[in-house]
């Protein structure tokens, strides 16, 4: 995630920093001091924060390790103020999996409220969790209650919370994945509507919560049907075949005038027929910008990922989604044979959708005649 700072790694899983965040601490201790609390109440404060914030840190890691046992890679770790999210690269296929992965994170946070009330009875010869104030009480006994409201926020069942992938890997073990997927998402949705007409009236905060959800929501479903639909089809299927390349000796005005001349908006440099990288229209118009014109091999990516024509739909999907530029070159014997796109699956997947539902109708139809 782009404006991070990394903090350090733990099992091999970068754990960042967004910019957002620090401007969030600064906020804090800013606001503390001009409302006039007092230097020892802002900074309990901001180590409170800090603490809360060192408690999702291991929330995600739990994910994250749980994942790792079953050969998933967490690319990183990043505080947000709203949270931290772990980037894993994609989530477990088998439903009970998927089901430990997403218990790991809250069962984090019960052990670590777990831990502090035994510590705080031990210490205390007993207490009344009931009787914690977030605002007034100990450090221990506020993380204490964090940790316990983090555990019962993240087990609601809506995508993209917790609650939602277990609500969905418990569905998948009993139904079609894609149906289990709808059904969590519909519930997701759901919810947010519910958090977003509370939040109107109540608390603004949660209007936001809401909007987040419905959009992960979203997300979640549109993806797993995408998966669905490309499965088991090879990328020589879907891939574009009508494409131009460009030379690394090329001017900038001749990819310019392809751009104008067509819908193709990432042009495959070809040194031969060596793939050798890949002219963005990012890159293009801020090499239009510059007062001296780069050459094309100044511009190009030349760390590109690219498929086989007889790869499959569903992992070039992935590549594409991890890979930074939008064009997946598709090659056949070491040879350029296509280009594969996000918007060209789109509309694979739409077209195949649609003949899909024609022979549907028809096969009605005919049952319905005889």
């Amino acid at each position: 995630m782009g404006w991070s700072l990394k903090l350090g790694s733990v099992a091999g899983i970068r754990v960042q920093v967004h910019f957002t965040f620090l401007i969030f601490m600064i906020w804090i201790v800013l606001g503390g001091l001009i409302a006039g609390k007092g230097q020892q109440l802002v900074l309990a404060n901001a180590v409170f924060v800090l603490t809360l914030f060192a408690c999702v840190v291991l929330h995600e890691l739990g994910h994250a390790l749980t994942a790792k046992r079953y050969g998933i890679v967490t690319k990183d770790i990043t505080l947000l103020p709203i949270g931290g999210v772990a980037r894993l690269e994609r989530m477990p296929d088998d439903p009970r999996q998927e089901l430990w992965v997403a218990l790991a994170g809250p069962a984090v946070n019960v052990v670590i409220a777990a831990g502090l009330g035994t510590w705080l009875y031990a210490t205390r010869g007993g207490f009344n969790p009931a009787e914690i104030d977030i605002a007034a009480g100990s450090l221990a006994e506020r993380i204490l209650l964090v940790n316990v409201s983090l555990f019962v926020f993240n087990m609601l069942p809506a995508f993209p919370m917790d609650g939602g992938r277990v609500l969905r890997a418990l569905l998948a073990r009993r139904m079609e994945y894609t149906r289990a997927t709808q059904i969590a998402a519909s519930l997701g949705q759901g919810m947010a509507l519910l958090f977003g007409l509370v939040g109107f009236f109540y608390n603004p905060m949660l209007m936001f919560i809401a909007l987040f959800v419905w959009i992960g929501a979203a997300q979640e479903a549109s993806m797993v049907l995408m998966k669905s639909a490309l499965g088991g089809i090879p990328v020589s299927a879907a891939m574009m075949t009508r494409f131009e390349t460009v030379a690394p000796g090329d001017s900038l005005e001749h990819i310019s005038g392809l751009v104008l001349g067509g819908s193709q908006q990432d042009f495959p440099v070809l040194e031969g027929t060596q793939v050798v990288g890949i002219v963005t229209r990012d890159s293009l118009v801020k090499a239009l910008a510059q007062t001296i014109a780069p050459a094309v091999s100044e511009i190009m990516d030349r760390n590109i990922a690219v498929a086989e024509a007889s790869d499959m739909l569903e992992s070039a999907l992935q590549r594409l989604q991890e890979s930074a530029c939008h064009t997946l070159p598709v090659l056949r014997n070491q040879t350029l044979v296509g280009l594969l796109t996000a918007e060209n699956l789109g509309e694979y997947v739409m077209f195949k959708n649609a003949r899909q539902g024609r022979k549907a109708a028809v096969l009605q139809l005919s049952e319905t005649t005889v």
